[in-house]
């Protein structure tokens, strides 16, 4: 599922949720506009499911909560 929202400088980004090869899972955040470097937040949860079931159930304040915490994804 992928989420839109603005960040606190009225910026849209588009999150959703990413897995790694190795199985950690993560908040991914893509600009909606070009601009700012894609960035990553890694998520506590031990299954995608239940990733996924985290992921869904949080509030756009969760969700910007998430996307401060968060850092650009590594190329």
């Amino acid at each position: 599922m992928m989420r839109r929202f603005t960040d606190a400088e009225g910026a849209a980004w588009d999150a959703v949720l990413g897995r790694e090869s190795w199985g950690t899972l993560f908040a991914i955040f893509v600009p909606v506009q070009s601009g700012p470097a894609v960035r990553q937040t890694p998520l506590s949860a031990q299954t995608v499911e239940r990733g996924a079931g985290d992921f869904d159930d949080l509030d756009d304040d969760e969700l910007r909560s998430l996307f401060d915490r968060s850092m650009p994804k590594p190329l």
